[in-house]
């Protein structure tokens, strides 16, 4: 199906909630409430299952868990994309079961609006809703 046609299929939720993770710069992140909070509508599971049925084509590994767990079968494709992007992650502890990093959610989490702040910034998707369009 080429991009024309799964638009032309998505409904509008879902193309709203692809719009957002495509805004999200390289090396941050939101979570899927956050997308939420920032469309002023629905919640975290609506956000993941838009992500998990039609995320593929967009930058899906930008929008997380809270916790900062990598997505459970994904977890290797989407490190490659944090550590492409210097997205701040927290390694795991040696005690830790998959030994797999966290995403530094505090230095990672982006805010919806500021633009060139890099991964060293912090923010909460509250506040953005003032300015989505």
């Amino acid at each position: 199906m080429t991009d024309e046609e799964l638009s032309a299929h998505l409904p509008e939720y879902a193309e709203r909630v692809l719009d957002v993770a495509e805004l999200i710069p390289p090396g941050r992140v939101m979570t899927y409430g956050d997308v939420a909070e920032w469309l002023g509508e629905g919640g975290p599971r609506q956000v993941g299952r838009v992500m998990a049925l039609y995320g593929g084509a967009a930058p899906w590994w930008r929008v997380v868990r809270a916790d900062g767990r990598l997505l459970p079968g994904h977890e290797q494709r989407a490190l490659g994309h944090y550590r492409d992007e210097g997205t701040p992650l927290k390694e795991a502890s040696r005690s830790a079961e998959d030994h797999l990093p966290k995403i530094d959610m505090r230095r990672a989490r982006w805010d919806g609006v500021t633009k060139d702040a890099g991964a060293e910034g912090t923010g909460r998707a509250g506040g953005a809703a003032d300015v989505r369009g």
